[in-house]
């Protein structure tokens, strides 16, 4: 089937509820959407990095979480990823010279930001103004991948 690419960019977006399956509807979401848009080639990486943010958002905070997944021109997509918390954790807010580090082999997690940070052409991050009566209203994630998304094949 050949899907033909529309003139515009175009957008999804989803809401979240502070639930451990979250993370699962938010890739079904990034899947359905690329497959309907005819960009089956990027979506092991896209629909693994978004995992990576959307798991975060649920481990690191108490409220909801948005995502926003956009088809930009020239074949790139962003996803973008808001929670409540304000801390912009490095790779996405230094200037570009924050690594995330190795984690050890036999950790079960902190691998998720290393993963945005070797597969996706470029990432960042910032914290959102002020709330309501003067909290922070969180921040947004966000990495964008080329036209040619693909994760290399891992060795056992």
């Amino acid at each position: 089937m050949v899907t033909v690419a529309p003139p515009h960019p175009w957008t999804y977006a989803l809401r979240l509820p502070h639930d451990p399956r979250a993370v699962r509807v938010a890739r079904m979401t990034v899947r359905a959407a690329l497959d309907g848009h005819g960009r089956q080639d990027a979506v092991d990486v896209v629909e693994l990095l978004t995992s990576e943010l959307v798991t975060n958002a649920y481990l690191h905070t108490e409220g909801p979480a948005s995502l926003r997944l956009t088809g930009l021109s020239g074949g790139r997509l962003r996803v973008g990823v808001w929670d409540s918390d304000p801390y912009v954790p490095a790779p996405f807010g230094g200037a570009g010279d924050d690594s995330v580090p190795l984690a050890p082999l036999d950790s079960g997690s902190g691998r998720g930001l290393r993963l945005v940070q070797e597969y996706a052409d470029s990432w960042g991050g910032w914290a959102l103004g002020d709330g309501a009566l003067g909290r922070g209203a969180g921040k947004l994630l966000w990495f964008e991948v080329g036209g040619r998304a693909t994760l290399p094949l891992l060795l056992k």
